[in-house]
């Protein structure tokens, strides 16, 4: 007959189409923030060494570590547990 759970698992890599579009909709939003976060750190880096607003800055900061929250969240959303 086979291995036991090993169908399960491959239709689980494939998933139903729903559970593809969610994958694909998380890509989507993770390359979005992977971006934002980029571009907060080349805003941060200009900012950093002139006089700047300084509130301004840590709110900056404060939102590129939200971001890489986000970022970290997704990215362990979209990668499978593995159970050795």
């Amino acid at each position: 007959m086979g291995v036991p759970g090993r169908n399960a698992l491959i239709n689980f890599a494939s998933g139903p189409p729903a559970m593809i579009a969610d994958r694909d909709a998380m890509l989507r939003r993770l390359h979005e923030l992977r971006s934002e976060h980029r571009d907060l750190d080349t805003v941060i880096a200009r900012l950093d060494g002139s006089a700047v607003d300084q509130l301004q800055l840590q709110r900056l900061k404060k939102r590129k570590l939200k971001l890489k929250d986000e970022i970290a969240w997704l990215e362990g959303r979209l990668v499978p547990d593995i159970i050795a």
